[in-house]
């Protein structure tokens, strides 16, 4: 629209004044049709509008906490839509398959839910979920028995299962650095595990295995617990020795796996139970989101 101001001065300045005048009402209608459209007085366009923007910068900021993903999808709830404008959402859910975390930590599927949210709504606009207090969110993650096994080869975890000196392993290498090696893991019923594994320092090899159980403890531990020798792969000269490393080594899973350890930067992860199910091991717990990470 443009408005035209007529006058009967017909001097030089006032024919520039008249032009300021035009520019200034039309730059500022302008304006303002601008942040009508852009906040959405139409009620309809506006809740789509700000649905889609967070669930897109939701949706890309989730896939940067992962190297890889199969798939990711989001879903923000806002009833009435009006309160996003002021940085109140009522919840996100995510859902997510063949998550990788930290590039060697597959997930086959995992989900969470938050608590409502508050945010900076303002950060979204900027391709960015700033939250203006801490929320929590209800968590589920499926690991396949290949996911745990192709654990054990990554980095991470070689390093505490590698050129091991402890005092229970020097005691049967006559002081020599150990390492557990070609560890295969089976899921069993009853949150039960098998383990399979060779024990190696300088030109010793040495199979071992064992089965225990699987707690959680202290919602953020997972411990191996009823550990028993398994022989049946063991020649029978080496059995006493190889039932010697078992146990080392159950000692040595027992504090591994701590989730503190995993924690993304303002993020701390929390389980309630655990459950193997045929080839699958199941998690639920929940996060304690400061912050939402730019990365993992």
């Amino acid at each position: 629209m443009t408005l035209y101001f007529t006058n009967r001065c017909h001097t030089p300045n006032c024919h520039i004044l008249n032009n300021l005048l035009q520019i200034e009402m039309n730059i500022s209608l302008s304006s303002s049709f601008m942040i009508a459209g852009f906040v959405g007085f139409n009620q309809s366009q506006g809740k789509d509008w700000g649905i889609s923007l967070l669930n897109k910068v939701t949706s890309s900021t989730i896939r940067h906490l992962f190297t890889r993903s199969e798939s990711v999808e989001v879903e923000v709830s806002c009833n009435p839509s009006s309160k996003m404008l002021q940085g109140t959402i009522d919840s996100f859910k995510m859902t997510g398959s063949g998550l990788v975390i930290r590039k060697d930590f597959r997930t086959e599927e995992m989900s969470f839910e938050t608590d409502a949210v508050s945010l900076d709504f303002s950060s979204a606009l900027k391709g960015k979920i700033n939250l203006k207090q801490p929320t929590q969110a209800i968590a589920k993650v499926k690991l396949t028995e290949a996911d745990l096994n192709r654990s054990f080869e990554a980095e991470l975890v070689r390093k505490q299962l590698e050129n091991l000196s402890i005092p229970e392993l020097g005691k049967i290498s006559q002081g020599k650095p150990v390492s557990f090696s070609n560890i295969q893991l089976k899921l069993l019923l009853d949150n039960r595990i098998k383990i399979s594994a060779k024990a190696q320092w300088g030109n010793r090899s040495i199979p071992i295995g064992l089965s225990c159980s699987l707690f959680v403890a202290k919602r953020r531990k997972i411990k191996f617990e009823n550990i028993q020798f398994e022989p049946e792969n063991v020649p029978t000269s080496e059995r006493q020795i190889s039932q010697q490393l078992t146990e080392a080594l159950g000692k040595i899973l027992n504090e591994m796996v701590d989730l503190d350890r995993f924690d993304l930067n303002g993020v701390k992860l929390r389980l309630n139970r655990l459950e193997t199910k045929g080839k699958s091991l199941l998690f639920s717990g929940y996060a304690q989101i400061q912050r939402v990470p730019n990365q993992g």
